[in-house]
């Protein structure tokens, strides 16, 4: 009998294809169970993705995070934002995070050359209703095995993903490595603005 493999609670029942048209956003939520961390996303998300990468914060058993991104100017943190922490300063995404729980609550690029500056990636899993853009790809997924899961579970996690529609990257999705390339690029002077 084969091993059932499991990615993420959002999706190892099935990918759920629920994004409304016109979406006007959702308050996402932290795991506390008195005076949570609230952030309102007010605007549909986009590149919503499962992430293997070591940084993302993860729910207790997945072996991917659930990440999509939203424009920076539509997250506002509505409740006890006093309880959020940079969970690493070095880090290219500065992840807040709730300093109770553990839950990251959005991550923002600070740095005004990089490519994705002025998006913020959010959790949709936390929403307090339907609505998201799915998930539709899965980023970094060679790097779940520096999370500690077994090289010999990866053709079957691919396997899964695949089974799932999330087609595997071991990097991102091509138009979003499109983005870094073209900014560093332009950065460089080798393409044009």
């Amino acid at each position: 009998m084969s091993e059932k493999v499991l990615i993420h609670p959002a999706v190892d029942n099935g990918v759920p294809h629920t994004e409304e048209p016109n979406f006007a956003g959702a308050t996402l939520t932290c795991h506390c169970k008195t005076d949570p961390v609230k952030v309102h996303v007010g605007a549909q998300v986009a590149h919503n993705h499962a992430c293997g990468c070591t940084k993302c914060w993860k729910p207790q058993g997945a072996i991917f995070a659930q990440i999509a991104v939203v424009s920076r100017d539509k997250v506002d943190v509505t409740a006890n934002g006093q309880k959020l922490h940079i969970v690493d300063p070095n880090a290219a995404i500065q992840r807040h995070a709730c300093s109770v729980c553990g839950v990251h609550m959005f991550g923002r690029i600070e740095n005004t050359k990089h490519a994705f500056h002025g998006l913020d990636f959010v959790h949709t899993e936390l929403s307090d209703k339907p609505g998201f853009a799915a998930p539709t790809f899965a980023a970094f997924v060679s790097s779940v095995i520096e999370g500690g899961v077994a090289p010999r579970r990866m053709d079957g996690i691919r396997a899964r993903l695949t089974e799932l529609g999330l087609s595997p990257y071991d990097c991102l999705s091509p138009p979003l490595m499109d983005a870094l390339a073209t900014q560093a690029a332009k950065l460089a002077g080798t393409l044009a603005a």
